[in-house]
Parts: C-alpha cells; structure tokens; sequence
C-alpha cells in the first residue's frame, strides 16, 4: 500500500515538474525578443538621461494617452539607459519594438528622436528620413503659412512622403496671453498628413499628437527642444544595437526645433 501510495505521488510529482517545465518553455519561446542597445554621444558632458519611447502601435496609433500634464523636464518613457562609459549609454536589455531615443541634459537641452506614424488607417509608416519634392514641400509651407491657427507660432519642423502621402512634423506654440494662469503658454508636437486627392494636396484633418505641455512662457522662452532624424524609428530585434550620435553645440542650426 504504502508502495502504490508512493507512486502515485511520485507520478504526481512528475507531472507537475513536466507542466511546470512546458509552461516556463511556453512563455520563453512566446517572449518578445529582446536586445543590448548602445548610444556612443559625442560633446555629451551635459547629458543627465539618455531614453528609448516605443510611442507607436503597428496600427500608428499611441501607447499612451497624451498626458496633459506633462512636464517638458520630466518626459514619460518606456526604458532608461545606464551610463556604462565616459559617452556611452547602455538599454542592457531593450524590448523588441520601433524606438525614438531621448537625451536630455543640465542645460535645459531636450532632443528627440521621431518617424512618421501613420495617421490614417491602412498607410504606410514613414521613416525620418524620408523626403518629397521641392515643389510639394513649397506648397505645404505656403498652405500651412495661410492657414489660421490657434497657436501664434505653428512651425513645420520636417517633412517627407511619397507621391500619395506627405507627413510633417509641426511645433505649434502659444506664448501670447491666453485664458489659461497669468503667464502660462502651451507648446505641442503633431504629425500632419497632406494626401494626393484629384491633381491637388489636401490636409487630412486627423493627426498624431506627440505632446502638449502647458507651462510659463518665461520658462520655456529657456529651453532648447530639438527634433533630430537621427535619433527616430530605430528597429530593435534580438541582436546588439549600436546608434552614434553628437549632440549640437550652441549656434548649430541643425536639428530643427525650439530654441531661445
């Protein structure tokens, strides 16, 4: 008795260690896939973070709601890099996805990494560097110019796309008095779509929203905000990663963005 009784529990046994064994396989061979990702920074004596954002969904949609609270100084991320050298920053383990990288530094410095998401349904995405025609872009420019806004500043940053589809990266700022506290202003970040409609370009008036940060005008009349193509749409898979870059020095007109 005391036999079978022991079997029975060894079986028991055995099967529990075997099912454990199947799930702890199951979920490492389900597991996204992960990399080392390494940003080797030139003239990077100020840099206080380095970041990865994995904003976009395949779908081009956000992961995140746009938080209407953000603080420019203190941007929501997906990972934090380890400085593991003099210039080198280090994801020691970065989630398989499509990152933009963040650099943030002690002298009120913000440069950002960015693609073009889709923004409508079923288009294609649009890697930073994509361009389109001069004769396009000058359109654009000019329509976006003529066009009335709400913000007193509304600034196309890039811009890039194919024969059907143009995307821009737009700054659009409101540093006049407004309804909001004495003093306060507000600054975001979209993504525009123009689309080839019947021989002419038309704005879509759906678009992607980075961000939107409300704060005091006298604060951010301070701060250099850049968007750097570099830094954008970086595929992360399973092998190392390694993005070199060199920050701007003061005066350099490249990338495009805020500055003082």
């Amino acid at each position: 008795m005391t036999s079978i009784r022991f079997c029975l529990f060894s079986s028991l046994q055995a099967s529990i260690s075997c099912a454990a064994f199947v799930a702890v396989f199951l979920l490492a061979a389900t597991a996204a896939p992960a990399a080392k990702v390494t940003l080797e920074l030139g003239n990077s004596d100020n840099v206080t973070m380095v970041a990865a954002l994995n904003r976009w969904d395949q779908d081009g949609n956000a992961r995140r709601q746009v938080d209407t609270k953000a603080k420019i100084d203190a941007p929501a991320v997906d990972a934090v890099a380890d400085k593991t050298g003099e210039n080198t920053w280090t994801f020691k383990n970065l989630p398989s996805g499509k990152y933009d990288f963040l650099i943030m530094t002690s002298d009120k410095v913000r440069i950002e990494g960015f693609y073009y998401t889709p923004v409508l349904e079923f288009d294609p995405i649009f890697e930073s560097d994509a361009e389109t025609t001069e004769e396009t872009r000058e359109f654009i420019l000019e329509n976006i110019a003529a066009s009335r806004h709400y913000e007193n500043k509304v600034v196309p940053l890039y811009m890039g796309g194919d024969k059907k589809a143009v995307r821009v990266l737009v700054m659009l700022i409101r540093d006049l008095p407004t309804s909001y506290t004495k003093g306060a202003g507000t600054i975001r970040h979209e993504i525009w779509q123009y689309s080839w409609n019947y021989g002419g370009w038309v704005k879509e008036k759906r678009t992607r929203v980075l961000d939107r940060i409300l704060m005091q005008v006298s604060d951010l009349r301070q701060w250099t905000w850049l968007w750097e193509p570099k830094l954008g749409g970086v595929e992360v898979k399973s092998n190392p990663v390694t993005v070199k870059y060199t920050l701007p020095k003061p005066g350099d007109k490249e990338p495009k963005g805020l500055r003082p």
